[in-house]
């Protein structure tokens, strides 16, 4: 019996992005694959990660001890499912690379969203 799910992916009836707009894997397309025995399984593309100087600075925040990435998504976005778009405006790939003691995170904008110097023309 062929996949009903997979069946609705082929024939569009999904949409191959099924993710809401606050997800990291908004608008990443889905791949298939097919096995040797014929089945097909539904596979997301790879993310690349933005570049950092697409994000317009905010301000800066030190981590304090214990103090983990989705603790300070939280406060300074009021989204605690929002650490990966902190780990994207500092280029990292997991958040622990920016929960050490000490480690300076640059608090951005959404990207794409132009900072107070890019309105001002500098």
């Amino acid at each position: 019996m062929k996949n009903p799910i997979q069946a609705m992916f082929q024939q569009g009836v999904v949409e191959a992005t099924d993710f809401p707009p606050e997800s990291r894997y908004h608008g990443v397309p889905t791949r298939s694959l097919v096995a040797a025995d014929g089945r097909q399984t539904a596979y997301l593309a790879r993310r690349f990660l933005p570049q950092p100087e697409s994000f317009a600075t905010q301000g800066y925040r030190v981590t304090r001890q214990d103090e983990r990435l989705d603790q300070i998504a939280a406060e300074v976005s009021g989204d605690p499912l929002g650490f990966w778009r902190l780990c994207d405006a500092n280029g990292a790939i997991w958040a622990e690379e920016l929960e050490e003691t000490g480690t300076e995170i640059r608090l951005t904008l959404p990207q794409g969203v132009p900072g107070a110097d890019a309105e001002e023309g500098g």
